[in-house]
C-alpha cells in the first residue's frame, strides 16, 4: 500500500480546489510530512485555510485517490509545492479586474462608468489605509483615471449587462467574484470598502464621475489631464490630491 499525505487548498482564481501529495515508492515518514506542513503555515500565515489528509491507495497514482475517496475526485494534483504556494498566494493580490466583477454584480453601468468606480475604490482605500486595494497601476487616459486591465476588458463594452444568465448563474457568479476578494489580504476589510464606495458613487451618471475626476487639483489633472499618453498617476498624487474629487 501507497500512504498519500494530501495538503489541500482553494484557488479562486482557478476556481477550484488543488492538492499537494507527498507520497513515495519510498514510505513518507509523518514526521517529514509535519515538517513541510509547517514550513506551509509560516509562508500562508494563519488566515489562508489549508486541509491536510491521509489516505492509503494500491498506487502511487492521484487518480487512485479519487477512486478511493469521492471526496478528492474533482481536486487538481499541483507536482510541486512551489507551484502550489505560487498558486494560493495569488489569491491575496487583488487585481483592478476582480474589483470591476464585483461591482458588475452589484450594478449595472457603463465601461466609462466602471473605469470611474473601479478608481473611486482604489483612491478611497488607499486615502483612508495607505494601503492600495489591488496591484495594477493608474493611468492618466483622455477621459479620466484608468485601470488598463478594466480597459481592455470592456472598452468594447458600452453598456456593461449580463445576459442570457438565469437567477442561479448569477448567485454563482456573485458567490465566486466576492469570495475571491475575501480570499485576499483583509478581504474582508477591502470588501466593506468596496461596498461604502458603491454605494457612494453608483447613482451618479458616467459624466458625472468624469467631471469628479477632472476637477481642478485633482490627481489626474496633475498628471498630464491625459494629454501624454498612459501617464502613470502616482499613488502619493492620489493621496494628496484625492480630497479634491470625492463628494
Amino acid at each position: 500500500m501507497v500512504k498519500h499525505f494530501i495538503v489541500i487548498g482553494s484557488s479562486y482564481s482557478l476556481g477550484k480546489r488543488i492538492a499537494l501529495d507527498y507520497c513515495d515508492e519510498k514510505e513518507v515518514k509523518l514526521a517529514t510530512f509535519e515538517k513541510r506542513l509547517k514550513n506551509l503555515a509560516e509562508i500562508f500565515g494563519p488566515d489562508i485555510p489549508v486541509s491536510t489528509h491521509f489516505l492509503q491507495t494500491e498506487s502511487k497514482d492521484w487518480a487512485s485517490v479519487g477512486k478511493m475517496d469521492m471526496f478528492f475526485k474533482d481536486v487538481e494534483l499541483i507536482k510541486d509545492e512551489k507551484t502550489f504556494i505560487n498558486i494560493i498566494l495569488e489569491d491575496r493580490y487583488l487585481t483592478g479586474l476582480d474589483v470591476a466583477k464585483y461591482i458588475l454584480t452589484q450594478i449595472r453601468c457603463t465601461h466609462l462608468k466602471l473605469e470611474k468606480l473601479v478608481y473611486m475604490c482604489y483612491a478611497d482605500y488607499l486615502c483612508e489605509t495607505n494601503e492600495r486595494l489591488f496591484v495594477d497601476q493608474i493611468y492618466a487616459y483622455k477621459f479620466g483615471p484608468v485601470i488598463k486591465s478594466v480597459y481592455e476588458t470592456y472598452k468594447r463594452t458600452k453598456q456593461i449587462k449580463e445576459d442570457n444568465k438565469t437567477k442561479y448563474d448569477e448567485e454563482r457568479r456573485r458567490l465566486a467574484v466576492r469570495s475571491r476578494i475575501i480570499s485576499s489580504e483583509k478581504g474582508l476589510e477591502r470588501l466593506a470598502f468596496i461596498n461604502k464606495t458603491i454605494e457612494k458613487y453608483k447613482d451618479y451618471t458616467a459624466s458625472e464621475l468624469v467631471d469628479l475626476t477632472h476637477q481642478e487639483f485633482s490627481p489626474w489633472q496633475k498628471n498630464g489631464k491625459g494629454n501624454e499618453l498612459n501617464k502613470l498617476i502616482k499613488d502619493q498624487d492620489i493621496i494628496k490630491y484625492h480630497r479634491y474629487e470625492t463628494i
